[in-house]
């Protein structure tokens, strides 16, 4: 090959060339609110918010654009961990890490009395607890604290119930996702708060959420991990039956023509492709790193 031909052969490999890419982004859910071992009620943590060009999208808005790359660019990824259930009396739990993906970011589920964020954290017991706030079109908020139980945390769709009396708030549902064709996945419920005898335990919200404890009787659950869930508020007791439920990992998920190239997942990321039809379909569940297409 002449030299000229070389040359513009390799400037031209070289070369960034567009890729669509469509994307799922769930931050870490917030851990739930501990009892106490006298009378007091814990919370549901909220779950993380989410944002999604498939499908659905949380908090109500519309589903996002998909995002035009270059090939031989690197792209940042986090996947947010999910944050600490409160483990002492009384303490609240930690909201849960921000996920990322080139410029999109999805901010973790509220943890804590009240918190806001991707969803927000239920209130605690007291009817002027107020649930925390979600993020617009990530998630919802928290439902409020009962008279002696606690709200149960916002998710992606719906807001977390209030509680009642007794009776401790359901986690809010999260969103139904298909990023492989014919398999949706259901992402972001919140935490259910936490009921006082003779309630019952209160249930996470369908995408992962922890459930709720019973005083004296059900400790409170986790959030799925790579779901997004909240985790559990702890009622009255003795440990572990005062502990929040610590919040579940988020998730990046990547759709693209296969097309369009070959993705490299770099160091620090956790991660595997699988082929959909004509496209491909990367999971990313934990780390941060880069990834690119080739």
């Amino acid at each position: 090959m002449p030299i000229l031909g070389i040359i513009a052969s390799s400037i031209t490999g070289n070369l960034s060339t567009p890729i669509t890419v469509n994307y799922l982004v769930v931050a870490g859910g917030g851990g739930g609110t501990a009892g106490q071992t006298d009378n007091s009620i814990g919370c549901g943590g909220g779950a993380g918010g989410l944002r999604s060009t498939v499908t659905a999208t949380g908090g109500g808005g519309s589903l996002e654009t998909a995002l035009t790359l270059g090939t031989n660019t690197n792209y940042t990824v986090t996947v947010g961990a999910g944050g600490n259930g409160g483990v002492t009396s009384n303490a609240g739990g930690t909201s849960g890490n921000n996920s990322i993906f080139s410029t999109i970011t999805s901010i973790g589920g509220g943890g804590g009395t009240g918190v806001s964020g991707g969803s927000g954290a239920g209130g605690r017991m007291s009817t002027s607890n107020t649930g925390g706030a979600g993020t617009a079109n990530q998630g919802r908020a928290g439902g409020d604290g009962g008279n002696v139980s606690g709200g149960g945390g916002g998710g992606a769709s719906t807001a977390g119930q209030a509680g009642s009396g007794t009776q401790g708030g359901n986690g809010g549902n999260g969103v139904s996702v298909s990023m492989v064709t014919s398999t949706p996945v259901t992402y972001a419920g919140g935490g259910g708060g936490a009921s006082d005898d003779p309630g019952s335990a209160p249930s996470g919200g369908s995408g992962g959420g922890g459930s709720g404890s019973h005083k004296n009787t059900v400790n409170a659950t986790a959030g799925t991990a790579n779901r997004g869930g909240g985790g559990g508020g702890g009622a009255a007791g003795n440990s572990p039956n005062f502990f929040g439920g610590n919040g579940g990992s988020g998730i990046v998920i990547l759709r693209y023509l296969t097309a369009d190239g070959t993705i490299t997942i770099g160091a620090g990321l956790t991660g595997s492709t699988a082929t959909d039809g004509s496209h491909k379909v990367t999971t990313l569940t934990a780390g941060t790193g880069n990834v690119s297409w080739a």
